[in-house]
């Protein structure tokens, strides 16, 4: 007998369906029946428990935001060696490859900002917690005296997000000189200038 969801794994499940939905149909084409379709469910199913379609969209896009600072800060966390950190923190935010899906979502997320208020804002925010736990790993590294900071650490912070938002776009719009591990390397060249450090990986 197969054992009915709860209202949280229902949501879950449409979250995710809209996530798909989105990278399949794009921010401002994606409909309720779509999301219906990648889940499985009536259009009916999908608005008992999102009566409004932004709504679920927001969620979708929240979710897809999660991997570039909750998961981030969850993965380094059981690091010490600040230049440890620094390298899996920006592995870690670059896409896995050209159809890396929340990375699409957020090139989605990124195209609606200027249209959407609250798109636009969902990114601010993300860019500055980004900052922020850049910031945090630079300082720390500099107060051990493994980093030797060439620029105060919230500037090379903010240089960092921006090269991996500039590569992470580049490797999914699938630009032959640059996938994964070549955008690694281009950032910690930076990375190393700036910290004085050799950041091996």
């Amino acid at each position: 007998m197969t054992q009915r969801k709860s209202r949280t794994d229902r949501r879950n499940d449409l979250i995710e369906a809209a996530r798909r939905a989105i990278v399949r149909h794009g921010i401002d084409r994606v409909q309720l029946a779509h999301v219906a379709e990648e889940a499985g469910l009536s259009s009916g199913a999908v608005l008992y428990h999102y009566p409004d379609l932004s709504d679920l969209l927001l969620d979708a896009q929240q979710a897809g935001l999660e991997r570039f600072y909750e998961q981030r800060l969850k993965q380094i966390a059981s690091l010490s060696d600040p230049a440890e950190k620094l390298v899996t923190t920006i592995r870690a935010g670059l896409p896995t490859g050209p159809d890396d899906p929340d990375v699409r979502l957020l090139n989605e997320c990124g195209g609606a900002a200027g249209r959407n208020r609250m798109y636009a804002l969902m990114l601010t925010a993300l860019y500055d917690r980004q900052v922020s736990m850049y910031q945090s790993i630079l300082d720390t590294g500099a107060a051990l005296g493994v980093f030797t900071l060439t620029a105060d650490s919230q500037t090379i912070a903010r240089n960092l997000v921006a090269l991996e938002d500039a590569y992470g776009y580049r490797i999914t719009a699938r630009h032959p000189a640059i996938g994964p591990a070549q955008a690694v390397e281009l950032i910690l060249s930076y990375a190393r200038t700036a910290t004085g450090c050799p950041l091996t990986h």
